[in-house]
């Protein structure tokens, strides 16, 4: 009888362990917010555009401080591989940045995934499918002005994708893709879609790449990509020359990274998603040479917290947007 009380306090004691290393971790996790100081804004979007609204996947602001945002919509994607079942309803909605009332919406039955947003200097959009393999732009009322790459159709040469995941706009319109989940590389296009050169393979090396997942440019035409599963940002020329990564626990995981006007770097550390681990899920902000500026948020459903933070626009404000995928599947929004 007393070999099984033994083996009850052993058991016991490596229980209590647990659970003090498993809190650890969660203090860890959940950090107080450092720096510059952002406050969520309370019941925005609306609470009627908050029940429409799927997994958010890209989001971004006009040059009039409209908030476009890419969602999923009645699709729920976890990983699984896709068909080309178009998607019945809207996929874009056009909110007011003030109310977070749908202003207009569009994009129904002509997406299969959507992932990325950005909009560029003339206020075009641009967004990519993943599950079509496509990079499309738009102008602002849905009027398809280009597509790159063939419908349905993955590969890994000069006009096909597989699985791309963002764009990035240069100023004298040439335009990036990170691409994506079935490839591991950077390709650059002309302003008229004109293939001009590619970059990266899958691998741990500077310049290769484990699902870049986002893609941005700073006032110097540098490249900078969330090199999501290396747990990395990597940097480049635009000729895609590697010039530095910055990777360490401070940024963690990068899913997605923008530019605010002031050339500070916004990015979502989507954390690791671990299924029996407390996890991260936070938002920095970094200076040109890596140092944090801000730092706020933690895992979680309530207000202010984050499920899968997958993409963030910059309002001319510094006003940051955050969406959220998988079960998270909303949209918060932070002032200064």
């Amino acid at each position: 009888m007393k070999i099984y009380w033994r083996i009850f306090i052993v058991l016991l004691v490596i229980a209590f362990g647990f659970g003090l290393i498993w809190l650890a971790a969660k203090y860890s996790a959940s950090p107080s917010p450092s720096g510059d100081v952002y406050h969520l804004v309370s019941n925005w979007p609306s609470p009627q555009v908050g029940e429409m609204i799927g997994q958010a996947s890209g989001i971004d602001v006009a040059s009039n401080g409209d908030v476009f945002v890419f969602h999923r919509a009645e699709r729920i994607w976890e990983g699984e591989e896709l068909t080309l079942e178009l998607i019945s309803s809207p996929t874009v909605f056009i909110l007011d940045d003030e109310t977070g009332n749908l202003i207009e919406s569009w994009g129904a039955n002509r997406f299969v995934m959507p992932h990325g947003l950005t909009i560029d200097q003339n206020d075009n959009i641009w967004l990519t499918d993943v599950g079509l393999h496509q990079v499309f732009k738009f102008d602002r009322d849905g009027n398809l002005l280009m597509v790159v790459g063939e419908r349905g159709v993955a590969g890994e040469d000069d006009t096909h994708f597989n699985m791309p995941t963002d764009v990035a706009v240069a100023p004298d319109g040439s335009f990036y893709v990170s691409d994506g989940y079935g490839n591991s590389r950077i390709v650059k296009f002309s302003s008229d879609g004109d293939y001009l050169t590619s970059w990266g393979s899958y691998g741990t090396e500077p310049g290769q790449f484990d699902t870049p997942h986002s893609i941005a440019l700073d006032s110097q035409g540098r490249v900078y990509v969330a090199d999501r599963g290396n747990a990395r940002l990597q940097i480049f020329d635009e000729a895609g020359q590697f010039i530095e990564e910055w990777m360490n626990e401070s940024i963690g995981r990068p899913w997605a990274v923008r530019f605010n006007a002031a050339g500070n770097l916004l990015l979502v550390d989507g954390g690791d998603q671990s299924e029996f681990w407390p996890d991260r899920a936070r938002i920095l902000k970094l200076d040109s040479e890596g140092n944090i500026l801000a730092s706020f948020g933690s895992y979680g459903e309530v207000p202010g917290q984050f499920i899968w933070p997958h993409t963030i626009a910059v309002g001319p404000d510094d006003t940051l947007y955050v969406g959220e995928v998988a079960t998270g599947m909303r949209i918060q929004k932070f002032s200064r």
